[in-house]
């Protein structure tokens, strides 16, 4: 099994800057994952310019959903395995699931904790460490749209999902990385692992 580390923070916090620090510190041999998806032109240059922030001899898979399937045909074993980011990978199978018009709710919760559980299989099953990425959406307004209470939703249980599993987890705050790792012995069981 490999080392299990969650980078949460806001918007413009540092965590995938931090994430890149970690992972390049543990390895030279890095598989990046990047779930973003270009829908339009200040996206497709915000992929841009990640794209050229990391390192090029890492390893990139530009992929929206099904992260296990896209590692197990990568044909070489990664050191470290970067998911940037578990945000857009929860709206992404959000949208996959009927988007704004017509999403069921049950169905996409249940793809959501297929994915996570998915990783977390791999986790347990591989000896690469993993780094992942996602935004803490529970601190601001509540979203005034029920796809957005959805997608806070389903993206703040995917998070606790992924902490409880954790060895390491990180909250960013204006780029300082705030270890929230020393959890009491008795909360796998208050979150029901």
């Amino acid at each position: 099994m490999g080392k299990l580390t969650l980078v949460l923070g806001g918007a413009r916090s540092g965590k995938s800057h931090y994430a890149q620090l970690l992972a390049g510190q543990r390895a030279e041999n890095v598989l990046f994952i990047a779930t973003a998806q270009a829908f339009d032109a200040e996206m497709h240059q915000r992929i841009m310019t990640h794209r050229q922030q990391r390192p090029p001899h890492w390893q990139t898979l530009e992929i929206p959903l099904g992260v296990v399937q896209a590692i197990a045909n990568v044909g070489f074993t990664p050191q470290v395995i970067l998911l940037d980011c578990l945000t857009l990978l929860v709206s992404n199978i959000l949208l996959a699931n009927g988007g704004e018009e017509t999403v069921d709710e049950g169905t996409a919760e249940e793809a959501v904790d297929r994915e996570v559980s998915d990783i977390l299989t791999w986790v347990i099953a591989h000896p690469a460490d993993w780094i992942i990425v996602s935004n803490e959406v529970g601190m601001g307004l509540v979203p005034p749209y029920p796809l957005g209470r959805i997608y806070r939703d389903l993206l703040g249980r995917a998070n606790q999902t992924i902490a409880a599993k954790a060895n390491e987890v990180f909250f960013m705050v204006a780029g300082l990385p705030l270890p929230l790792h020393s959890l009491p012995s008795s909360l796998p069981e208050f979150l029901g692992n």
